[in-house]
C-alpha cells in the first residue's frame, strides 16, 4: 500500500452523473480503503450566496463555495489527518443535517463542480476525471434530481439551468475538461470506464 493517500478529483457539469459513478465505484472497495469528500458540503451560508441580476441566489459559481476550507480539509486528509464537517442539505427543510466524519484512507475521492478550478485543490490531485454528458441529458437528470431530492419546482429548475448552470459550465468547466487525465462519457452508461478505473485503483492498493 502506498504511504500517502492517492487523491482523485472527479468533476463534470451539473447532473452529468458524478454521484452515480462515485457510488458504483466506491461499492467495489472495502469501506476502509476509500474516503469520499464532496464539494457540496462547502457551500457558504445561504444569505451570503451570490445574487444574479434578477435577485436569485446563484449556487453554481465558484464564489458560492468556501474554497479555502475545502482546500484545507483536502490537505489534511492527504497528510493523514481526519476531520469533521456538517452536512449541507441544499436548504431542504425535510432533511436534518448530520455531522460527517472523514477518515484517512489509501484512496481519497474529491467530487464537485470546481475541484479542477480551485488551484489549491487542483494541485493536490493525483488523478483528474471529468464526467461528461450532453446538455439535454443533464437537464433531464437535473429536473428529476432537484424535484425529488431538493424540493425545487420545475420553473425554478429551468431558470437555474439556463441562467446559472449553463453559463457556469461554459465559463468554468468546459475549458478545463481537456486538462483532465480521463474524460468519461455518461450519456447512457459508463460501465467500461468504471471497470478500468476500478482495476487501476485495486492495483494501487497492492503497492
Amino acid at each position: 500500500m502506498a504511504n500517502q493517500a492517492y487523491l482523485i478529483g472527479i468533476s463534470g457539469g451539473s447532473a452529468s452523473g458524478k454521484t452515480k459513478f462515485l457510488n458504483q465505484l466506491i461499492d467495489k472497495f472495502n469501506p476502509e480503503d476509500v474516503c469520499l469528500i464532496s464539494q457540496d458540503n462547502y457551500y457558504i451560508d445561504r444569505d451570503d450566496q451570490p445574487i444574479d441580476e434578477n435577485g436569485i441566489q446563484n449556487f453554481d459559481l465558484p464564489e458560492s463555495i468556501n474554497a479555502s476550507e475545502f482546500a484545507e480539509d483536502i490537505a489534511k486528509i492527504k497528510s493523514g489527518k481526519g476531520f469533521s464537517r456538517l452536512e449541507y442539505t441544499f436548504n431542504n427543510p425535510a432533511v436534518t443535517p448530520k455531522q460527517l466524519t472523514f477518515t484517512p484512507a489509501p484512496i481519497v475521492i474529491i467530487e464537485g463542480l470546481f475541484v479542477m478550478h480551485f488551484t489549491e485543490v487542483n494541485k493536490l490531485l493525483d488523478l483528474k476525471l471529468f464526467i461528461d454528458a450532453k446538455d439535454h441529458i443533464r437537464l433531464k437528470r437535473r429536473i428529476i434530481r432537484d424535484n425529488t431530492e431538493r424540493g425545487y419546482d420545475l420553473e425554478d429548475v429551468l431558470y437555474r439551468f439556463e441562467n446559472h448552470v449553463m453559463p457556469t459550465y461554459d465559463r468554468y468547466l468546459e475549458p478545463l475538461k481537456h486538462d483532465a487525465d480521463l474524460i468519461i462519457p455518461n450519456n447512457s452508461h459508463f460501465e467500461n470506464a468504471l471497470e478500468v478505473l476500478s482495476g487501476f485503483l485495486h492495483a494501487r492498493l497492492k503497492l
